[in-house]
């Protein structure tokens, strides 16, 4: 495990730094790598989610890796798919998740990207809203 930094370096492209990447026509051959996560977090609007697992399970989101170059550290993007049924109603597309039992398929690059960058099936991920006021739930006399 090594620390890297999100998002690509942006002298490259215009002066924007690109934190994520379609998967849709792509291919991965190397360099693939991936994310631990026990969550993400996502915005609509002025409101923000958090995204776990439906089981609490880890999970990680797959992404590729980029050299370090000059001054610009060892990095990585996300790569992303079309967002599964609970996730359509906040945003159109989310990381690729790779359960624990598909870490070397993804690693060892000898399953195609195909196999593995799939939109997740209904019923895994839950998706709640992080409340940035705290709600009084009682009052006390």
């Amino acid at each position: 495990m090594i620390e890297a930094a999100w998002g690509s370096d942006p002298r490259f492209s215009d002066g924007v730094r690109y934190e994520f990447i379609r998967s849709e026509g792509r291919s991965f051959p190397s360099n693939r790598c991936l994310v631990p996560a026990s969550e993400f977090h996502i915005r609509n609007g002025e409101k923000k989610f958090r995204v776990t697992m439906e089981d609490g399970n880890f999970f990680y989101l797959a992404a590729i890796w980029e050299p370090a170059m000059g001054d610009w550290p060892v990095s990585y993007r996300i790569i992303t798919v079309d967002a599964n049924p609970e996730m359509m109603r906040y945003q159109e597309r989310h990381g690729a998740i790779i359960q624990r039992r598909q870490v070397m398929q993804w690693l060892d690059c000898q399953v195609p990207e195909t196999d593995l960058l799939v939109t997740p099936p209904a019923h895994l991920l839950l998706v709640k809203e992080i409340l940035t006021k705290p709600v009084q739930t009682s009052l006390a006399f």
